[in-house]
């Protein structure tokens, strides 16, 4: 596959923007803060986001007339025409002027900022690295670098499908292990939270809901769980610790894939004015790790 690649065709959609206008309403919040068995009495006009919730908004609306097999909006409008099959949300580094307020309208600015090719251990990878800002009027909320990699689906894969997952119990557990050091949390994401997360951030792309998709055309044993979901527990794990204190700054790197039914443990150990985030697996793998700071 990565002779069939054009590197220098795909570095052309290096500098291309988009512009995105929403508002950060309150009841998407609340839905969101359902989602994960929080109270939803404070997600009023006026209160702040808590750090990452922002990705629920300025999401790209299109047609179904433009959706690629996949179900993600088919490539070569905003982002490059890679042909991988496999496409991740692979990291993000975040930095804070101010956190988004319930009720006040929100304007993401985008630019493809890099486009690069790599050998790794399965094959090709592509690297698209994406700056977005965020702001609100003339404030500027926050800045993003955002990492997506493409690759190969493994040939022949024909992978067992994993159990459906119980539905996860974990009411009050974020608030709880908030209290501890460090505090953690265990679920277990079920097609439910991944069906409502996909529905928040309106993310059609097909590993996280169909089944047979992601069994048949990607290889995987079940349905895959959003990388900015995952990302989004450890930042609120984090913010909770911290008495719900605004961070200056987060960056996360996704390292395994977590797949429905499967244990997982969210984790956020302070160190000063900082905080270790991490989502680590049954069998001791660690899926996904990051480091938030406030100052």
């Amino acid at each position: 596959m990565g002779d069939a690649l054009d590197i220098d065709h795909l570095r052309a959609w290096v500098g291309r923007s988009e512009t995105l206008h929403d508002r950060c309403e309150a009841a998407r919040v609340r839905q969101l803060a359902a989602s994960f068995d929080m109270d939803l009495a404070p997600w009023r006009d006026g209160a702040e986001l808590p750090p990452l919730w922002h990705w629920i908004f300025t999401t790209p609306v299109t047609p179904m007339s433009e959706a690629g097999p996949d179900g993600h909006v088919a490539r070569g409008g905003f982002l490059p025409p890679v042909p991988l099959p496999r496409r991740m949300w692979a990291g993000s580094r975040i930095e804070w002027r101010r956190m988004p307020r319930l009720g006040e309208p929100l304007r993401r600015d985008s630019r493809v900022e890099s486009v690069e090719m790599k050998q790794g251990r399965s094959g090709t990878l592509v690297f698209v690295s994406v700056a977005h800002e965020l702001s609100s009027g003339d404030a500027l909320l926050l800045t993003e670098g955002q990492d997506i990699v493409y690759r190969d689906a493994p040939a022949g894969a024909r992978p067992s499908p994993n159990a459906p997952a119980e539905p996860p119990v974990w009411r009050d557990a974020l608030e709880a292990a908030a209290v501890r050091s460090p505090a953690r949390c265990t679920l277990v994401p079920d097609d439910v939270l991944l069906f409502r997360y996909s529905a928040l951030t309106f993310n059609s792309h097909r590993i996280h809901y169909d089944r047979r998709h992601c069994l048949e055309a990607e290889g995987y044993p079940g349905l895959v769980v959003h990388g900015p979901l995952l990302a989004t527990l450890m930042a609120t794990l984090a913010w909770l610790q911290a008495g719900r204190k605004t961070p200056r700054r987060y960056a996360f790197r996704a390292q395994s894939p977590v797949f429905d039914g499967e244990t997982i443990a969210v984790q956020s150990a302070r160190e000063g004015a900082a905080a270790k985030t991490e989502v680590r697996k049954a069998d001791g793998t660690i899926a996904m790790a990051g480091e938030m700071a406030w100052n």
